[in-house]
């Protein structure tokens, strides 16, 4: 696990000096859905602090489980696969950021539904970059009006905006799908400066050096750290 992520780390480094940029203004995620406690505890014990699930259930009784066993300061979890209306007081109530916010009923769902305790949630957009029917996400156009809309709910702070394109091992396509997203991010930054949006997810592990070439600020890793999926993964270490 260390090596591992040492290498993706280093991946990211170099991606950034390649583009002139300093690596640490860049997060990395990492991606521990269908993963165990134990290897989630692994990589925070090799010093990563952020994890990404996709699944409600199991990330909240992961973070359970985690916070239980692990003595050092908060692991920090965000929620990016798709979002049902009847999964967001799970997330409301857990979980710290959601990538996948990509309609206004979800945003006002999670609003509502955090608790006054708890710091506002953190909020990125998801946006449809490569217009494929069958893919989750706001079309571009439609960005504008929700994000003002998403921003004026309490509890809640937007953040950025996020994208999954649809996969290819063209450089060239990654880029220009990468690209389509950090325009988008811009714009919106034009038509509505008060927002201060910061955050731009993505890139995977096959395509993180095109989505740092373009500007991400946060990349999604989870093969790279954490190998092969597998559902048997999931199972929580006794």
């Amino acid at each position: 696990m260390q090596g591992n992520l040492a290498a993706v780390i280093e991946r990211i480094s170099r991606a950034a000096a390649a583009v002139s940029r300093d690596s640490a203004g860049l997060t990395l995620l990492a991606v521990s859905k269908t993963f165990g406690v134990a290897e989630v505890l692994a990589a925070a014990r090799a010093g990563q602090r952020c994890f990404g699930e996709n699944y409600v259930q199991e990330a909240v009784e992961k973070m359970a489980q985690a916070a239980a066993r692990w003595p050092g300061p908060p692991l920090q979890w965000h929620m990016i696969g798709p979002i049902q209306s009847n999964k967001t007081r799970a997330i409301a109530e857990h979980l710290d950021w959601v990538h996948s916010v990509d309609r206004l009923k979800i945003a006002q769902r999670l609003s509502e539904q955090r608790p006054d305790h708890l710091p506002p949630l953190q909020v990125l957009l998801q946006v449809n970059v490569s217009g494929e029917a069958s893919k989750s996400g706001a079309a571009p156009e439609e960005l504008p009006a929700l994000a003002l809309a998403v921003a004026a709910l309490p509890r809640l702070r937007l953040r950025g905006l996020m994208a999954i394109p649809a996969p290819t091992d063209d450089v060239l396509l990654q880029r220009a799908a990468f690209a389509r997203l950090r325009t988008c991010l811009e714009q919106l930054r034009l038509q509505l400066p008060d927002l201060s949006l910061d955050t731009l997810s993505m890139g995977m592990s096959a395509d993180l050096e095109s989505a740092i070439a373009e500007g991400s600020t946060l990349v999604r890793v989870g093969t790279a750290i954490f190998g092969a999926r597998s559902r048997a993964a999931a199972t929580p270490a006794p």
